[in-house]
């Protein structure tokens, strides 16, 4: 045989095997995508109370509602998943990716890890020595725990944040009210700073910041029972331009400066105009939310920094505020609705905002506004 033969059955044989390789490796790509589409439920509308907006690293897009699933957006296809197909329960309180792709959704009743083709549900150890670390590719979960969990890739582990004298801080007796039925250090908000400390917020036991070695606490009182009687809860942990913290309150920012007594600075953070200190409360005798004006600490349930360093903040009735370090404004929501009831706030990988309502499924920024979100026809 001469060379120029050996160099075609090599040629043939190379090319043939490249094709068959592809071959497979689309053929198994299909029966994945087949597979990932065999559970689930084709819907054409996301649910009015979404609670959690999440976007994947393949750009999808996941809508956490409250009581009905957990909806999956793939270009314009709608599934919905729920405890049918393996979730561990239908109200969603939180939406992670790991660094393989595998998404964890945090529920009323625990943690299920979904893996692109099904559910399964996490398992949490109650460590007696107490597993914490600050590694960068943990996740942590604050809901449905005692205190708090972190997820290493193998194991759940339910922590325990430091107790503190919080009678002697907030004048709170945990053995009355509210108190003796719910875990003052039940974690409602997560976050990683800038640095890669994790902040925890509580439910009335203020706040803390983890380093990986020690705990900052921050005890204030606008951080636990306001003068009035509530508890909202820090739920979120944002940090501006210029590395203060705010901590669910508008009246306020911290900066971590251990030259100080507490280890951080505390300093007002913007002047409100009285037409907007509104708060929203329950009118249990006709079953609807009323606004009322108040003139204590204003708070805010959840909000993002932008990919510009603008700080983006959201009040369940109280709408969407903006502060670019100099101003605080607010954005118009369009709706036929006369309130639309804020949960959750996000930025996506293209640097759109979505909000998610307790009442009015999920609005999507468009410019200086909001708009409802809807499919495509």
């Amino acid at each position: 045989m001469t060379i120029n033969s050996i160099k075609i059955v090599l040629l043939i044989f190379v090319s043939s095997t490249f094709l068959s390789c592809n071959g497979q490796e689309k053929s198994e790509r299909k029966q994945t995508e087949a597979e990932t589409l065999a559970i689930g439920k084709v819907v054409f509308e996301l649910d009015k109370q979404i609670w959690k907006i999440f976007q994947d690293s393949k750009g999808k897009y996941w809508f956490g509602s409250n009581g009905n699933g957990i909806y999956y957006l793939d270009g314009n296809q709608l599934k919905l998943f729920t405890t049918i197909d393996g979730l561990v329960n239908n109200t969603i309180r939180g939406i992670q990716e790991d660094i393989d792709g595998n998404i964890y959704i945090e529920t009323a009743e625990g943690i299920s890890k979904f893996d692109g083709k099904q559910f399964t549900t996490l398992k949490a150890i109650k460590s007696s020595y107490n597993q914490w670390k600050l590694n960068p590719t943990d996740l942590w979960f604050g809901y449905n725990a005692n205190d708090l969990y972190r997820y290493d890739g193998d194991s759940l582990f339910e922590l325990k944040l430091p107790r503190k004298d919080l009678k002697k801080a907030f004048g709170i007796d945990t053995l009355i009210g509210p108190f003796n039925s719910n875990n003052p250090y039940s974690v409602f908000g997560v976050s990683k700073d800038k640095d890669g400390n994790i902040w925890f917020g509580t439910f009335v036991a203020g706040a803390f910041r983890y380093d990986g070695k020690s705990f900052l606490w921050f005890d204030e009182k606008e951080l636990s029972i306001l003068p009035d009687g509530r508890a909202g809860g820090v739920r979120s942990m944002i940090q501006d331009k210029n590395g203060y913290f705010w901590l669910s309150n508008f009246y306020y920012k911290y900066k971590i400066n251990p030259n100080l007594p507490k280890g951080y600075e505390k300093i007002k953070a913007v002047d409100l105009p009285k037409e907007i200190a509104k708060l929203w409360i329950w009118n249990s005798s006709t079953n609807s939310y009323k606004q009322k004006v108040d003139d204590k600490i204003l708070g805010f349930n959840a909000g993002i920094t932008d990919k510009e360093g603008n700080l983006w903040m959201i009040m369940y009735g109280g709408g969407v505020w903006k502060y670019d370090g100099k101003t605080l404004s607010n954005l118009e929501i369009k709706s036929d609705k006369e309130y639309v009831l804020l949960v959750c706030i996000y930025q996506d990988s293209n640097g759109t905002i979505w909000l998610g309502t307790d009442n009015d499924g999920v609005y999507k920024q468009n410019g200086d506004t909001f708009e409802k979100f809807k499919l495509k026809k």
